[in-house]
Parts: C-alpha cells; structure tokens; sequence
C-alpha cells in the first residue's frame, strides 16, 4: 500500500500524516483495487463469452448473462469511483452489444 502526502490545512501539518488523511489514502486505495478486480472479472466472462469450447459447455445464453452481470458490475464500480462515462471502457473491452443490451433497468 502506498500512502498519498497528507493535505495541508485543518491542522495538519507538513511532514505529519492525520488519522483522516491516512483513512482517505486506505479508501482510496481500496476503491482502485476493487476497480481493478472488476475490471479482471469482467474481461474473464468476456474472454469465456469468445471461448468455442465454453460456449459449447455453458451455452451462450448463460455466458452472455454472466458477462453482461461481470460489466454492470464493472461500470458500477466505476462510476463509484467518479467516472462516468463508459464509452472508453466498452470500445477498451471490446464489449459486444449482445452483452450491453442486457445491461437495462434493474
């Protein structure tokens, strides 16, 4: 883990790390790791979506649903973590529509 200098201001001082300052670095740092993990889950169920072999085994329908539950998952995280616009990751990913138009109203 990697600790981010502490803000000046509200009685802190340079050089000196606050309690607060220390819990924002660890939630921030814990915010990219779960978006990093998102991110791996969803380009696996994309990459089994493009397997033959899987999809002779699971079938497309159950492949489309885990990839398209792996991306909402993904775009949720990330627009947790304050970004909203999801255009880059699809075009990224590669994300087939088959799978983004499963993505509607829960």
């Amino acid at each position: 883990m990697s600790l981010r200098p502490p803000r000046l201001g509200q009685g802190a001082s340079p050089g000196r790390e606050t309690g607060l300052s220390v819990l924002e670095a660890e939630m921030m740092s814990e915010a990219a790791a779960a978006l990093g993990r998102a991110g791996a889950r969803a380009e696996a169920a994309l990459a089994r979506l493009q397997d033959p072999v899987a999809l002779e085994e699971t079938g497309r329908e159950a492949l489309l649903k885990a990839a398209a539950e792996a991306v909402w998952s993904l775009f949720i995280q990330r627009e947790a973590c304050g970004m909203r616009d999801q255009r880059q990751v699809i075009a990224d990913l590669g994300i087939p529509r088959a799978v983004l138009v499963r993505l509607g109203a829960r």
